[in-house]
């Protein structure tokens, strides 16, 4: 089994979440009680209505840029304070969540055994993995995000085609100057093969070419995301290189200083852009059960409200892009 690792950073939210304790705090002791108004017994109709307790609520697993849209369901399915939720939270990432997942759990199982995952796509040596062992999970796409390109804030790039990405990639265009910027040899970063975004960078941009992809030395691969645009933030102090991750985790997680997102085909990557899918790089992520999950167990509670208006709106005030559910004929 892989060891679990927690997420990077929650600082931007943490930072909000103090702000409005402060806030509170500071409002006890004036003569208006919120418990005096006849509407303070009336929820919003937007207010989630909690049905699992705290311990009820199901393990989790999946992919890094899932953990804010995990803490929001626990908060919002066992009315659990938000940031509390947050702290609660703790990841194997993409690949090792489905090998977990799939191999090595049960949906009855009182160990590690996640019992729900929130993920994105597996790689194709999982998905392999997962066929010979003839798992049985059931999935369904609940959000969309995109694979997006990072620069130096100082490239004067704006947007590249899919493919000059594909040729940058290959090897076959190496220096700025060949797509319109400065003349400065291109430092393209990757990131390993059990990456969730490296699984879909192939996925949407090298497999739709050639296939051809140039190997990324050791130095040009980091292990996670947050490292990779460090990486690209640091190198050199310079303008010369380039990387991806998918926008939730860039726009949200883990931005960073003097980093920008490139424009592809002439279309800037943006929840609107991804939500139409007007940005050619989208793909969906997923939430995912043992298929012999029982119709009364939280997991498969959790599963199935997701598909709901409260869960949609969940999906929604995490920052995401939520799917919508389209009517069974």
């Amino acid at each position: 089994m892989k060891k679990m690792i927690s997420r990077r950073s929650f600082l931007h939210v943490m930072g909000l979440g103090f702000g409005a304790a402060m806030l509170t705090a500071c409002k006890t002791g004036t003569t208006d009680s919120p418990a005096d108004s006849p509407a303070a017994s009336v929820p919003d109709a937007d207010t989630p209505v909690p049905f699992l307790t705290e311990d009820e609520f199901p393990r989790l697993d999946g992919s890094t840029a899932c953990i804010p849209l995990m803490a929001q369901m626990k908060a919002d399915v066992t009315g659990m304070d938000l940031l509390e939720a947050q702290t609660s939270i703790t990841v194997s990432t993409t690949a090792y969540a489905w090998e977990n997942f799939g191999l090595w759990s049960r949906s009855d199982s009182e160990d590690y055994g996640a019992q729900l995952l929130i993920v994105y796509e597996a790689p194709e040596y999982v998905k392999e993995e997962l066929a010979e062992a003839d798992a049985k999970l059931e999935q369904k796409a609940i959000g969309r995000d995109a694979l997006v390109f990072i620069v130096n804030e100082e490239n004067p790039v704006q947007s590249l085609t899919q493919q000059q990405l594909r040729d940058i990639y290959a090897g076959r265009i190496t220096n700025w100057k060949d797509v319109g910027g400065a003349d400065a040899p291109i430092v393209a970063f990757q990131r390993g093969v059990d990456s969730g975004s490296q699984t879909l960078f192939k996925k949407l941009l090298i497999d739709k070419g050639d296939g051809q992809l140039m190997a990324a030395p050791t130095e040009l691969a980091p292990a996670d995301m947050g490292g990779l645009v460090d990486s690209i933030a640091e190198y050199n102090n310079s303008a010369n290189a380039i990387g991806f991750s998918v926008y939730y985790y860039i726009d949200q997680m883990y931005s960073k200083p003097g980093l920008r997102l490139l424009a592809v085909d002439g279309v800037t990557p943006g929840n609107d852009t991804i939500a139409d899918e007007s940005y050619p790089l989208c793909n969906e992520f997923y939430a995912v059960v043992h298929a012999d999950a029982a119709p009364d167990s939280p997991q498969r509670k959790v599963y199935d409200w997701l598909d709901t208006d409260e869960g949609r709106r969940c999906i929604e005030k995490a920052g995401y892009v939520a799917l919508s559910v389209t009517p069974q004929a």
